[in-house]
């Protein structure tokens, strides 16, 4: 395989377009900046459009991620220590990252075709929380996810798209306004179950239920609103020691996808 070029000139036109992918403050985002060999991996897969993907001289690159540049003819170069500096400066320098072009937002209309069930999380918005989900929710079989109220701009955020490692782009996520959830999940035919500490229902009832369903999660602290309580056929809990004063927001949705994984999986 053909070692790739090292660019070594700050007046090459990729190095402003890293500069300008790196930029907190960008209005537009058009283009996103994956970092990491996984993410990147995850993100060639899922068939993101790539402008190229750029490694450290210093660092060989993993024949996984050349070869898989390779079968999609995705532009690989290295950057020299130099300009890697420039680019970077004071952060973390990934030791291997890609410009990719950002899909189109998904829509609600993205998860009719599918079978699996719907994560809606309202009010969740810690952006590792989220990440940890998509990577289980994409693990596990779900269809898709619902953000409401998450402070989210778009799900090519660089902190979602490292939380994530990269799976983000693997399944549809939907950045929706509370009256658009509201409005889709009352009447779209699917079963609404909202996880709370006083459900009626446990995670066996759930895993014992053969329809599509929506699994609705809150925030730790305030849980999910009103709104979404007055939509729900059902609420469910966990059971927990009474000690301890809540389960992570991942780690509750782990448990339901689990409980409901028989159905979701392909079998």
């Amino acid at each position: 395989m053909t070692s790739p070029d090292v660019i070594t000139e700050r007046s090459d036109p990729a190095v402003q377009r890293i500069i300008d992918v790196t930029k907190h403050s960008r209005s537009v985002v058009k283009t996103a900046l994956i970092e990491d060999v996984e993410p990147l991996l995850q993100a060639i897969r899922a068939g993101l459009e790539f402008t190229e993907v750029y490694g450290l001289e210093t660092t060989p690159l993993p024949d996984e991620l050349l070869a898989a540049c390779a079968e999609r003819a995705i532009g690989v170069r290295l950057l020299a220590a130099p300009i890697t500096n420039q680019v970077f400066k004071t952060e973390k320098k990934p030791k291997a990252f890609g410009i990719a072009r950002v899909p189109r937002p998904s829509r609600f209309a993205d998860l009719s075709d599918a079978t699996g069930d719907v994560i809606l999380l309202d009010g969740v918005k810690i952006v590792g929380n989220i990440g940890a989900i998509v990577r289980t929710s994409f693990a596990l079989g779900a269809a898709g996810i619902v953000l409401v109220d998450s402070d989210l701009a778009t799900i090519a955020d660089r902190r979602l798209v490292r939380a994530s490692r990269g799976y983000v782009f693997s399944l549809p996520i939907i950045l929706a306004t509370r009256e658009e959830a509201l409005g889709h999940f009352r009447d779209g035919g699917m079963r609404l179950v909202l996880f709370d500490t006083g459900g009626s229902l446990t995670v066996a009832d759930l895993g014992a239920a053969e329809e599509r369903l929506v699994l609705a999660f809150g925030g730790e602290k305030t849980g999910a609103s009103g709104d979404f309580a007055g939509i729900s056929a059902d609420s469910v809990s966990i059971p927990m020691n009474p000690l301890a004063e809540s389960l992570n927001v991942s780690v509750s949705a782990g448990i339901a996808l689990h409980a409901r994984a028989h159905r979701n999986l392909p079998r």
